[in-house]
C-alpha cells in the first residue's frame, strides 16, 4: 500500500464521526469505508481493545476474522507491537484453513497505527498460493520424471521385443498385450498427475460453494460402481445426514472416489466397502472401511506421500499410481480438514476425512 493510501485513511478517520446509536459499537464513516473498499488487500479496522470496527468481505474470505473477531496468533502479536510502538510492521503470518488439519494459510500482512486513539488498520494478501507453486516447481519435476522413465523404459522394451518376434504370432500377441496394459498405466499415470497439479494451482476456498457432501459421496460411489461389480465387491454406504462443506465440489468427489477406488482396489473379491458420513460436533467425517489386505504400521504414516506404494506389485496389477492418496490428502487439506486412517494386516483399513461444517449449517445446528 502507497504512503499516500495510508495518508488518505488517515485524513478520513480524523474526519471521522464516532456514533454509538442504542448502545452499538463505534462506526467508521462512510470516508474512510469508501477508502478502505478501494484497495484491493483485504483490511480490517480495529478499535482499542481489538473490537472489529470495519472488515472488508475479503477479510471474511481468507479467515481473518472469526466469530466477530481478529483470528491468528501471529497477527494479535504483530498488533500488539504496533500499539507499543505506534510504529507500523509487516510480515507474513499462518492461520489455519480449518479447525482440524494441516492446512494453513500464509498472509503478507501490514498493521499500522491510524490517528491517535487506538485505531489500528490490518491489511492482508493471501500468498499460499504463490508459496505452494514455487514449493511444487522445487520438487514435482523431479518426481515426474522419475515416475515416467519405468513405463516409457517398459514401452521402449516391449516394442523391440515385437520386432525380434515378427516371425512367432504368439509372442507377438504376448507382448502386444503387455504394451497396452503398460499404456494404460501411463495413461492413467498423466492423468493423475495432471488432477494433482491442477489441486495444487487452485484453492478451492478462493471460489468456495455450499456442497452437500452425503450427494457428493453419492456420486463417488456411483463412479465407482463398475469397479466394484467386476470385483463382486459389495458397497454400503449411509449417508442419509444433510451437512453441507464450504469448498469445491468437483475436488470433494475426486478426493471421494480415489479413496473408494484404493478400498476396492486392496480388497479381496467378494468382501465389502463400508461407507459413511456423519456429523460430529463442527465436523463432517466420512469414513471408508474395507475388508482388504491391510497396511503395514511402517507403512501407514508415509501412504498419503506422492508415488509412494506399499506394494508395488500390486500397484502394477491394479494400475496403481501412488498418487490417489496423495490427491486425497491435497484436497482434504486444501478445505482445512484431515485425513487419518487405522489398519492391521489381514484384517483391512478404515480412512477417516473430518472437514468443517459450512457456517450456515454451524448456526442452525447451535440454534
Amino acid at each position: 500500500m502507497s504512503t499516500q493510501t495510508l495518508y488518505d485513511i488517515d485524513m478520513a478517520l480524523a474526519r471521522r464521526k464516532i456514533v454509538k446509536p442504542e448502545g452499538s459499537r463505534n462506526e467508521l464513516s462512510s470516508g474512510v469505508i469508501a477508502v478502505l473498499e478501494t484497495l484491493d488487500s483485504a483490511s480490517v479496522v480495529l478499535a482499542p481493545g481489538d473490537a472489529v470496527l470495519y472488515s472488508s468481505p475479503a477479510a471474511l474470505q481468507i479467515g481473518l476474522i472469526k466469530d466477530g473477531r481478529l483470528f491468528g496468533e501471529e497477527l494479535l502479536a504483530l498488533i500488539r507491537v504496533v500499539r507499543r510502538t505506534d510504529q507500523s510492521q509487516d510480515g507474513n503470518v499462518e492461520i489455519p484453513r480449518g479447525p482440524v488439519g494441516e492446512g494453513v494459510k500464509n498472509l503478507h500482512v501490514k498493521v499500522t497505527p491510524l490517528g491517535n486513539e487506538g485505531f489500528i488498520l490490518v491489511l492482508a494478501d493471501d500468498v499460499s498460493e504463490a508459496d505452494r507453486i514455487d514449493a511444487v516447481r522445487r520438487d514435482f519435476v523431479a518426481n515426474i520424471s522419475h515416475e515416467l522413465k519405468t513405463p516409457i523404459g517398459a514401452l521402449s522394451i516391449l516394442s523391440e521385443a515385437v520386432l525380434q518376434a515378427s516371425d512367432d504370432p504368439a509372442m507377438v500377441k504376448h507382448f502386444a498385450a503387455k504394451m497396452g496394459d503398460t499404456a494404460n498405466r501411463l495413461t492413467q499415470l498423466v492423468q493423475q498427475i495432471i488432477s494433482l497439479s491442477r489441486l495444487q494451482d487452485a484453492d478451492p476456498l478462493t471460489d468456495a460453494t455450499a456442497v452437500d457432501i452425503s450427494t457428493a459421496v453419492k456420486s463417488a460411489v456411483d463412479q465407482s460402481q463398475t469397479n466394484a461389480d467386476a470385483r463382486g465387491i459389495f458397497i454400503t454406504l449411509d449417508a442419509q445426514i444433510e451437512a453441507n462443506v464450504f469448498g469445491g465440489r468437483e475436488q470433494l468427489v475426486m478426493a471421494f472416489h480415489n479413496l473408494i477406488e484404493n478400498a476396492i482396489n486392496y480388497s479381496p473379491e467378494k468382501t465389502k466397502v463400508i461407507i459413511s458420513v456423519r456429523v460430529i460436533e463442527k465436523l463432517v467425517e466420512i469414513v471408508v472401511k474395507d475388508q482388504g489386505i491391510g497396511i503395514a504400521e511402517r507403512d501407514q504414516e508415509r501412504i498419503f506421500e506422492r508415488f509412494y506404494r506399499v506394494d508395488p506389485a500390486r500397484s502394477r496389477e491394479t494400475g496403481g499410481t501412488g498418487l490417489g492418496l496423495s490427491i486425497v490428502k491435497h484436497v482434504v487439506a486444501n478445505h482445512g480438514g484431515d485425513i487419518s486412517v487405522w489398519s492391521q494386516m489381514g484384517e483391512g483399513s478404515t480412512f477417516t476425512l473430518r472437514l468443517p461444517l459450512a457456517e450456515d449449517d454451524l448456526s442452525a445446528k447451535e440454534m
